[in-house]
């Protein structure tokens, strides 16, 4: 019989947050629920209730108070959360103003800066001042174009603090990508890093950034962060906008003061990553959130005061907001700029016994990258303080699973999680208080009423189908930029089964009470009209040695579907009629015959978002020679050029 992987010991369960929140519900309510399942079935039945909890658990003030938790309609997307109620989401961010370091942020080239939180509280005071003279308010968009560096962090506090709206996308992004983006929200201040470091290489970004300047007519203020390019001058920008050097444009000092918001007030503009189109411009509320976020790190991470956290991720992700917000539970946030695997593969390893990190978090790619390149960091690395591992980006792997067990910590609470850009949050995630089960998500998070559904929106106890979401949450975006009448936003999330939250993940629940996320379902192969989770094949193909990464996808063929997989393979290997074999054998041996590919095919590059997301969608297009919109979300757009007119899908 199969076994946990982990499991917390009783007196580890009774040490966390998320056991203390439940004997505090109990006792408020005069409840005796007895466990997690418990407490998540209240939750979901008491929403009003439950939110309420959250929000006087963690001390969350608002400066008026809301006439009353909730007014909803039957059906979503039609609820108010906390009317009335109004707050500021910068303000719980610095509550703690003592010397404690509030954030360590690390550079490509080993250099390293602290700040206290005190320290911090004085920039985002200064900034604030100057940001305001300059005229942003409530409404007012603030983006940034910069890697994940303290100037962001403080960039996004001082722009939270005023009332006015945060947006970002890293270095990374192609000229167009910026465009795409910033072009549509029309922000009044950027702020830009004139360059960064990635694989050792050091990237000027002055000429990238004199295009991108261009087609924002609507600045006012460029604000310039030299960084990785010291020499940068104001003069070397020309833009109709002001141009400022950071550390001309404000001093360090002071209070922050704290403009008061509406809960629904946006706070956030974060876009999709598609390749179909110009990105969706998701616009997240302030209240929704923090409420959200103090739960997701507070309860299902176990985060706190002393704890020290960090996520690879950069500026273009919502996980760098998600990030963030561990600032709200006091802990210390480790920032890192630059490649994972500069100068070697045991890079962030390296950092998470020098910067004594509690809570590691990365994507699924990054772990099985890992285990390919043979990395054994429990041999290699102490990992003293380490007691939880986050993965998101992608569904992790048993193999994965069992690796970080094996090899980098056993005493581990290991939590692949899911949600995204749409909800800022998650919808399945860890928990202390669980134990860990190899390819499974832990728990559906507290508040999120997900079930997962046949395609006559029935649910399903057992088997995969369409994960949903059939209550209101709070984190749920208050809409789309430029949407006026929601028509997009509904279109997006509530057209597939009306009235209820689809966003496309393809899952199934297991007999533990957690979820199994099995790809996207708009990727989802259909040969002969059975239905298959692109993650099934690819965790199988993961087992195979000389394979670095595959994608799937289904091509139409003579009336039907066909599975076809392309392969990245080891430099010096080539896809041999054996390898060919091998690779259908193991999927077969582990899987059903259909899950086994028609064709397989050898290419140099997979193309993936910017994110870390392999885009199957954007490579089937490629294949049966239809457009590919949007190819500045992608971080190696060229990689599509290798599937155009194969001949080895010709027959």
């Amino acid at each position: 019989m199969q076994q946990p992987l982990w499991t917390p010991s009783p007196e580890r369960i009774a040490a966390t947050r998320m056991d203390a929140f439940r004997r505090f519900v109990n006792q408020r309510h005069a409840l005796a629920l007895v466990d997690y399942p418990a407490l998540h079935a209240w939750s979901i039945a008491e929403r009003a209730a439950f939110w309420q909890a959250i929000v006087d658990y963690f001390e969350v003030r608002f400066s008026q108070p809301a006439s009353q938790v909730l007014i909803e309609q039957p059906s979503m997307p039609d609820a108010s959360w906390f009317p009335g109620a109004r707050l500021n989401f910068a303000e719980h961010l610095l509550r703690r103003r003592d010397e404690h370091p509030a954030l360590v942020a690390i550079a490509e080239d080993g250099s390293r800066e602290v700040l206290s939180h005190a320290q911090l509280a004085e920039h985002v005071a200064g900034l604030q001042r100057s940001l305001r003279a300059g005229g942003v308010g409530p409404g007012d968009r603030v983006a940034a174009f910069m890697p994940n560096t303290w100037q962001t962090l403080v960039g996004m506090l001082a722009t939270a603090s005023l009332g006015a709206t945060w947006s970002s996308c890293s270095p990374d992004f192609g000229t167009q990508g910026v465009i795409d983006r910033f072009g549509q929200i029309e922000p009044k201040v950027l702020i830009a890093c004139a360059g960064y470091h990635y694989a050792g290489k050091q990237i000027d970004l002055t000429s990238k950034l004199n295009e991108i300047l261009t087609q924002l007519p609507s600045l006012q203020q460029l604000l310039v962060v030299p960084y990785a390019w010291p020499q940068v001058q104001a003069g070397d920008f020309t833009s109709g906008a002001k141009v400022s050097l950071w550390a001309d444009f404000y001093q360090p000092g002071g209070e922050p003061e704290f403009t008061p918001v509406a809960f629904d007030h946006p706070l956030y503009i974060l876009y999709s990553s598609g390749t179909t189109g110009v990105p969706k411009c998701i616009v997240h509320g302030t209240g929704g959130t923090l409420l959200q976020h103090l739960k997701e790190l507070g309860l299902h991470t176990d985060l706190g005061a002393e704890d020290r956290l960090f996520y690879f991720t950069t500026c273009g992700w919502m996980m760098w907001n998600w990030l963030v917000s561990g600032l709200a539970v006091g802990a210390t946030l480790v920032l890192f700029d630059g490649s994972p695997f500069h100068p070697g593969a045991e890079r962030l390893l390296d950092m998470v016994d020098a910067e004594s990190i509690s809570v590691f978090g990365t994507s699924a790619k990054y772990l099985a990258a890992l285990e390919k390149a043979g990395v054994r960091p429990a041999q290699s690395h102490r990992l003293t303080g380490l007691k939880s591992l986050l993965s998101t980006g992608s569904p992790l792997s048993h193999e994965s699973f069992e690796y970080v067990y094996r090899e980098i910590k056993a005493d581990l609470c290991l939590s692949s999680i899911s949600g995204g850009t749409d909800i800022v949050s998650c919808f399945a995630l860890g928990n202390p208080v669980l134990p860990v089960w190899a390819g499974e998500l832990q728990c559906k998070g507290l508040g999120m009423a997900v079930e997962v559904w046949d395609d006559e929106g029935r649910p399903l106890s057992s088997g995969k189908g369409e994960l949903v979401c059939t209550k209101h949450f709070p984190s749920m975006p208050t809409g789309f930029w430029q949407d006026a009448d929601g028509s997009r936003f509904r279109a997006a999330y509530f057209e597939r089964f009306p009235g209820v939250w689809a966003h496309g993940d393809y899952a199934e629940e297991t007999a533990h009470g957690g979820l199994v996320i099995h790809g996207r379902s708009d990727a989802v192969l259909n040969p002969g009209g059975v239905r298959i989770g692109t993650a099934e094949i690819y965790r199988q193909v993961e087992k195979v040695e000389t394979v670095l990464e595959s994608i799937a996808i289904g091509q139409e063929w003579q009336g039907d579907v066909r599975v076809v997989l392309f392969v990245r393979l080891r430099e010096g290997i080539e896809l041999t009629d054996a390898l060919q074999d091998q690779i259908r054998q193991t999927i077969r041996a582990n899987t059903t015959p259909r899950h086994v590919p028609a064709r397989i095919v050898a290419v140099a590059d997979i193309p993936r978002t910017i994110s870390g997301k392999i885009v199957e969608l954007a490579v089937r297009n490629v294949v049966h020679g239809q457009p590919v919109k949007n190819t500045d979300a992608l971080a190696n757009p060229d990689a599509l050029v290798l599937f155009r007119n194969l001949p080895a899908l010709q027959s």
